[in-house]
């Protein structure tokens, strides 16, 4: 349960019986966005994020996969992704499921958890142990947690449950899976990660890139896949979605952002953006900036 004077789980404005919604806010002192949601269906296509993704099953069977294995979260079970491991979202069953997530940035994690802060894990090193886990005080910590700032209180009370959350959190940190894998990545699946985070606003050709990481276009293709769960192409598109999300949350106009990212237009990055994060980029900037573009309306 959420705990006193935080709102009952069935609680949305958008909560409609047998339809998606997605209700996302973010607090602009500590960079933390908070996501509550329903799904009855197809939630994500495989994706990743920057950020540190803590959560909890409210309704319902949440079906996803990550680090290679299939997970099944269900009523308070708690959800812990770290940045860049790809996962998606399904339902199955009609009944769908509901869930709420925050969002930690990276440099609130460096700044409040302690085994992170105290050295035992350098940022790039700080991972979780498990993706699934069944505490009940870290479930109730995030459900504060996330309430304190998804309808926001006095800056106190945001304060006061986000060190509880850290607090929290301390003992599931471990070594990165994210960063495991890559190191055990062939040197030319390394390359071409770097070359695409470099580049990734260009039109880089498989011929080319694996010219450049000397290897042909089909070793590097089962290469990569290998160690970052993605062909090459899709894993490109995951960058520049991330790109994307930091230059939205900033107040850029979506235009200008699928063109500085590698997107063909607009309407490109928004059926890519809409697959990964369940909304458009539009109604995503106005959420961080409180800037309206067009009610929403790009695709």
């Amino acid at each position: 349960m959420p705990g006193p004077n935080l709102p009952s789980p069935s609680r949305s404005p958008a909560s409609q019986p047998g339809k998606d919604w997605v209700d996302v806010s973010r607090d602009s002192a500590t960079g933390i966005e908070t996501i509550r949601a329903h799904f009855t269906g197809h939630a994500y296509d495989p994706h990743f994020h920057d950020a540190y993704l803590v959560g909890v099953t409210e309704q319902g069977l949440q079906e996803f996969s990550c680090r290679r294995a299939l997970h099944r979260s269900t009523p308070g079970r708690v959800i812990l992704i770290e940045p860049g491991e790809i996962h998606d979202g399904q339902a199955r069953d009609e009944a769908g499921f509901t869930y709420l997530m925050l969002y930690l940035d990276p440099a609130w994690v460096t700044q409040s958890c302690t085994r992170v802060a105290d050295g035992t894990f350098s940022l790039h090193q700080a991972g979780f142990r498990a993706t699934l886990n069944d505490e009940p005080r870290l479930a109730a910590a995030i459900r504060r947690a996330f309430w304190r700032l998804h309808q926001p209180e006095s800056r106190l009370a945001r304060d006061g449950a986000l060190d509880a959350l850290a607090a929290a959190l301390n003992s599931h940190f471990g070594a990165s899976e994210v960063v495991r894998v890559g190191e055990t990545a062939t040197r030319a699946a390394r390359r071409a990660r770097e070359l695409l985070r470099e580049h990734m606003e260009q039109d880089l050709g498989l011929d080319a890139l694996a010219r450049l990481c000397g290897a042909d276009r089909f070793q590097l293709s089962r290469a990569f896949r290998a160690a970052y769960g993605l062909p090459p192409h899709a894993y490109l598109v995951q960058l520049r979605l991330a790109a994307a999300r930091r230059r939205l949350a900033m107040g850029e106009a979506p235009a200008s952002v699928a063109a500085a990212v590698g997107f063909a237009d607009q309407s490109h990055l928004g059926r890519w953006f809409r697959r990964a994060f369940g909304l458009t980029p539009a109604a995503y900037r106005a959420i961080c900036t409180n800037v309206p573009d067009g009610k929403f309306l790009d695709r």
